[in-house]
């Protein structure tokens, strides 16, 4: 299933520690993301279903029409080039 969108998008939730240092890496370096959390947005647990084949978080949507799930700091360092 592919999703469009025009900005970056995650979706996770609070208590995933891949979720939460993909979170840190986003805002320590100034990347704007709209967040998502599967365990508090009714719909978003099943998106990330139906996206991915199974449920895996942090899901990154990118306006790109890439996807990332649980991305480690390098991939997100080579996506973002810094």
């Amino acid at each position: 299933m592919e999703t469009k969108v025009d900005h970056l998008v995650m979706y996770g939730a609070k208590w995933c520690p891949d979720a939460k240092r993909a979170r840190k890496f986003l805002d320590d370096h100034g990347i704007q993301y709209e967040w998502h959390d599967v365990d508090e947005e009714e719909g978003a647990r099943d998106l990330v279903i139906k996206m991915n084949g199974r449920f895996v978080i942090p899901t990154l949507l990118f306006p790109d029409g890439a996807k990332m799930t649980e991305p480690s700091n390098e991939e997100l360092f080579a996506k973002f080039g810094v």
